[in-house]
């Protein structure tokens, strides 16, 4: 059922994202006049269609449809989607009608700054997309996270051999000072840090930062957990150790010391059902109480939680702060794209399919999270498509920026051996994408 629910989200989302792409060429095709022959949600290879407007009993229920200029349809192969414009090489190759005499209502008649608005149409309505739905998630939601300031980190084995340590507050990862304590892991790796700048105690220590390990950065999970001081908030209902007040802060168990709450759980699961002499701290008292340990290791307290931020926006407000979360979240994914280009950094083995898609959407309906991803994939979308590869628009787009700055125009040949190639790179990365999903579920 799990594995239901997240297929559903992930076609939906997916068919949502190739409509909106493709609605934005299909629209500056239209308004300068150029002839969309194909909208088609999903490839029709072979001709093969789930669903078309020019089938017969289509026509037959909408009789007008026979006269539509353009086909709108389904396709059986779900890896994307595409318009296919009238004399344009795309992704379906139709040579045959780029041999003909260029007709009026076709792209390669018109100047080189329509085509760019056309080929650059697609990318524009994803950001546009994007803006809308942080925008709409910042007015219903609004915004929470735990801020770096003012919280410590407790590390891992990877984060304690590259010289943090437990405890230490994060100030700044070279000249960069972090906000979001939730990012610190992917700042680390994004940003080329050099050098990390934290407080240690009273004392401020400079770490500097090994490149090689960047690699072991992005596939070691939880590097910088938030540490949680043992502070009560409340007391369960029935429990054994009512003699707890709210705001006391357990630092010791039997003598040991238990500066967090990570610490506390791995002593009190090995000491599951003992009472055990507890040192905490109440106002401006330290005090030792017997702390009765329940079968899971548990004390029966409610924890208090680190200082977090929350923030709720009116509509004007939620305007700029949509406009800005679009423009973090793209420059993010463009450190990512470096990555992933940067060999030593192993971020290429990232690269995922619609298999690590589906992973990332949650196993219950969860609207927040939906809209969420559904902006960060369009944006990822976009940017993906601004890459300079014939076959993609950032490709196309290139060749428009060339003519309009030296006058002279790609050939027929130039441009078809480009789509060529372009096709080729982007089916192996396809392969590479295939091939690491399948290398995960593997292992």
């Amino acid at each position: 059922m799990v594995v239901l629910i997240k297929t559903l989200q992930v076609i939906l989302a997916l068919s949502i994202l190739i409509i909106i792409h493709e609605s934005g060429h299909f629209t500056f095709a239209r308004l300068f006049g150029v002839r969309v022959e194909k909208f088609f949600l999903f490839f029709d290879i072979g001709g093969k269609k789930l669903f078309s407007t020019r089938s017969p009993s289509f026509i037959k229920l909408f009789p007008k449809a026979a006269s539509w200029e353009t086909e709108y349809g389904i396709g059986w192969l779900p890896l994307g989607g595409y318009c296919k414009i009238s004399g344009m090489i795309d992704e379906s190759m139709d040579l045959e009608q780029m041999k003909q005499e260029p007709k009026p209502w076709e792209l390669r008649t018109k100047p080189a700054w329509k085509r760019l608005f056309v080929m650059a149409g697609g990318v524009l309505y994803n950001f546009i997309f994007a803006i809308l739905a942080y925008i709409l998630i910042m007015d219903i939601y609004g915004s929470a996270y735990f801020p770096n300031e003012g919280n410590c980190i407790y590390v891992n084995e990877l984060s304690y051999s590259i010289g943090f340590r437990t405890g230490d507050r994060i100030l700044a990862f070279d000249d960069y000072v972090p906000e979001d304590f939730g990012t610190l892991q992917a700042d680390l790796a994004r940003r080329d840090v050099r050098t990390a700048t934290v407080l240690r105690g009273n004392d401020t220590l400079k770490i500097w930062i090994d490149q090689g390990r960047i690699a072991e950065v992005l596939n070691t999970p939880s590097m910088f957990e938030l540490a949680i001081p043992f502070v009560v908030d409340s007391v369960m209902a029935g429990s054994a150790n009512a003699v707890l007040r709210p705001g006391d802060r357990i630092f010791s168990l039997e003598g040991e010391d238990v500066p967090y709450l990570q610490d506390a759980r791995k002593f009190l699961a090995s000491h599951s059902g003992e009472t055990l002499s507890g040192g905490i701290i109440r106002g401006a008292d330290t005090l030792s109480v017997p702390l009765q340990v329940d079968s899971l290791g548990r004390v029966g307290v409610f924890t208090r939680l680190p200082l977090h931020v929350t923030r709720e926006y009116t509509f004007l407000q939620a305007i700029p702060a949509g406009l800005k979360l679009t423009g973090e979240t793209i420059g993010g994914y463009l450190r990512d794209l470096r990555m992933i280009f940067t060999p030593r950094t192993k971020a290429y083995k990232a690269v995922g399919s619609f298999i690590a898609i589906g992973q990332v959407f949650p196993s219950a309906w969860d609207w927040y999270t939906f809209i969420n991803l559904l902006a960060l994939l369009s944006i990822m979308l976009g940017v993906m498509n601004l890459l300079p590869i014939p076959g993609l628009d950032g490709g196309h787009i290139v060749f428009c920026l060339y003519e309009m700055l030296t006058g002279k125009k790609p050939s027929d040949r130039f441009m078809t051996v480009a789509q060529a190639i372009g096709m080729f790179l982007l089916l192996m990365l396809m392969f590479l994408a295939f091939g690491n999903d399948i290398g995960r579920l593997i292992h």
